[in-house]
């Protein structure tokens, strides 16, 4: 019964070592702070390959609430199946915009 015991204290220090090794290294990918608009341009043509995962990786980057930061698909030819999917990624989330490459410098600097 006692060895048993002590595998389950070794097994609930591991996971908690690992925890909080987890959240030391999220801190240190957060940048600082910043008092200007962030921007994160994504390219996108064609069907829109790898729009979607793109999209979703920044989404989950600003999932913490701590940085907020504006993602720009960036059009630079997208097809009609690529135009749904940058509609259906606008659907369901805020601070998000298509904007035509050509018209991308120009947008950046309006906000």
């Amino acid at each position: 019964m006692d060895g048993i015991l002590q595998v389950i204290l070794a097994l609930l220090a591991a996971i908690g070592l690992l925890a909080l090794g987890w959240a030391l290294f999220g801190q240190m990918l957060l940048p600082g702070d910043w008092s200007g608009p962030v921007y994160a341009v994504v390219p996108a043509a064609g069907e829109g390959e790898h729009l979607e995962q793109d999209v979703k990786s920044l989404l989950w980057l600003r999932g913490h609430k701590r940085k907020q930061f504006t993602i720009i698909i960036a059009d630079g030819g997208l097809d009609p199946t690529g135009k749904a999917v940058a509609a259906a990624l606008l659907s369901g989330a805020t601070g998000m915009v298509v904007c035509p490459v050509d018209r991308l410098s120009q947008y950046i600097t309006e906000k």
